[in-house]
């Protein structure tokens, strides 16, 4: 399940007490706003009301690979699963057009073009996925913590026993 180096990292879900939170609020926010993809700043803006926190948000996307991609210039963040549908919603008329339709818009037009939203049952599935790898992390820092306290009472036994030896 965990390979040796990521095992020895602490999963990103564990590295803030508000990650989780952050993770779901991203999940449903991109998943259903008009623009697929925007900059740090946008979704800052969109998630928190403050696009000074866009570095924080960064991170978020950047340590969630699972959920979010970052574009070719790191400047844009998007939701992974919404990236697989094509261009074809046009955010001003809430529909979804086709591929000739697409292509006769102007340049200009095409910008107003984005990817479907997700469905109710979409996000559901992407958010249980979340509270899932939360849990499991969890998990994995409990059962850490149970052999550290294993291999120091362990320690203690056979330090005791050869100090016993040595008098």
């Amino acid at each position: 399940m965990f390979s040796k180096s990521s095992s020895s990292k602490n999963s990103p879900y564990l590295s803030d007490p508000q990650r989780l939170s952050d993770v779901i609020a991203a999940i449903q926010a991109m998943a259903t706003y008009k623009f697929y993809k925007l900059t740090h700043a946008g979704w800052a803006d969109r998630l928190s009301a403050d696009e000074s926190q866009a570095e924080k948000w960064k991170k978020v996307f950047i340590e969630h690979p699972e959920f979010f991609r970052l574009d070719s210039t790191r400047e844009k963040a998007s939701l992974v699963w919404r990236r697989q549908f094509p261009k074809r919603y046009n955010v001003d008329t809430e529909c979804v057009i086709t591929y000739l339709e697409y292509s006769a818009l102007s340049p200009e037009a095409q910008l107003r073009i984005s990817r479907i939203p997700l469905t109710p049952a979409d996000i559901k599935a992407l958010v249980d996925t979340a509270v899932n790898l939360h849990s499991r992390a969890l998990e994995h820092q409990k059962d850490k913590r149970w052999w550290a306290a294993l291999s120091g009472g362990i320690g203690g036994l056979l330090g005791a026993i050869i100090g016993g030896l040595l008098k």
